[in-house]
């Protein structure tokens, strides 16, 4: 960076800091997780180091982030890693074959002071029986981990489900990929005992559709702190969702309605904003040549920006995952 380009970056990060401690709980040693999804549009070797830093920081805030559209070009992926503290790790799915896939890949970032792996992980292939429509596995797979944070074991399982568009056929494929998904993971679910967490982006556009309704079709919720929030830069999308199956005690409760902290934390607030074409214009002033305007600045808002940060917000949950009390008041009179 030259030092016009330093004193920008730091002067907000600093700004960034700020909104991300009015908006973001701050971490805890033991009591609490902070679990996000984020899809990175097409996230490669295609930003500028400043937005990194600006990812790093976000990312940072949180204890366990499932990252969408990772591309197979993982430099972008392991620069930002690499702003991350040492105690930070990460995994990285397979490049998806075919057109529907695009070649892209699924990470989890997670704080190992926080979080630790749990020796299971892989990708959900289905049988026969469940293919969709028959004959298709789903057009971006599936990836689960099992994970450990503090008293809570959880199997995450991210998803970026096919978009396609807004046709009747891809809208009904969709609804049948997420369809699939539940029924799979809601099973594995009740024959392990085992929580599971389904989260990452599902292209739902709002929380009455019908892909909604599939995602909590087989035993499956979302809180509604999640739902009140979209994920989208315009603010009108839920495409990003965090679903719960639950397999726990009934005193042990890792979130409640009345005590419910989440979001999707909107970094254009602070970086990146409208207010800042006029800074930015020279770093694409090749693709905007002879643009009026106001075509520049749908560019800007449109396209360029998402490509250093994202088109989607990261969505957010806290979690409590000190279950110690409740363990004491179970085994006290044994």
């Amino acid at each position: 960076m030259n030092k016009t380009e330093r004193l920008r970056t730091t002067g907000n990060l600093l700004s960034l800091r700020s909104r991300l401690d009015r908006k973001i709980p701050q971490k805890t040693a033991t009591d609490t997780l902070l679990l996000a999804t984020w899809n990175i549009r097409e996230f490669g070797d295609n930003r500028r180091k400043e937005s990194l830093h600006y990812i790093a920081e976000i990312v940072s805030r949180f204890d366990l982030v499932a990252v969408q559209e990772v591309s197979a070009n993982l430099k972008g992926l392991q620069d930002l890693v690499s702003l991350l503290n040492l105690n930070w790790d990460y995994f990285v799915t397979d490049s998806t074959d075919g057109s529907a896939g695009g070649g892209e890949r699924m990470a989890f970032l997670y704080d190992k002071s926080k979080v630790s792996f749990q020796k299971m992980a892989g990708e959900i292939v289905l049988p026969k029986e469940k293919l969709i429509d028959g004959q298709l596995q789903f057009a971006r797979t599936p990836y689960c981990i099992a994970f450990q944070a503090g008293w809570f074991k959880f199997v995450l399982t991210t998803v970026h489900v096919y978009y396609g568009s807004t046709s009747s056929t891809d809208r009904k494929k969709r609804e049948k990929e997420i369809d699939t998904v539940t029924s799979v993971l809601s099973k594995r679910a009740k024959k392990e005992d085992m929580s599971y967490i389904l989260l990452g982006d599902f292209n739902i556009p709002n929380v009455n559709d019908d892909t909604m309704k599939a995602l909590e079709k087989y035993g499956f919720t979302v809180p509604a702190a999640i739902k009140e929030h979209p994920t989208d830069l315009g603010a009108t999308s839920h495409y990003d969702q965090i679903a719960f199956n639950l397999k726990l005690d009934s005193n042990m409760t890792v979130f409640s309605a009345k005590e419910q902290k989440a979001g999707a934390f909107n970094f254009a607030e602070t970086v990146y904003g409208e207010k800042d074409l006029e800074t930015y214009k020279e770093y694409f002033a090749d693709k905007t040549a002879g643009k009026t305007e106001a075509e520049i600045k749908k560019y800007y808002l449109s396209t360029w920006r998402t490509f250093q940060m994202s088109d989607h917000l990261p969505l957010w949950v806290e979690l409590k995952i000190d279950f110690s009390n409740q363990y004491l008041e179970k085994i006290k009179n044994l």
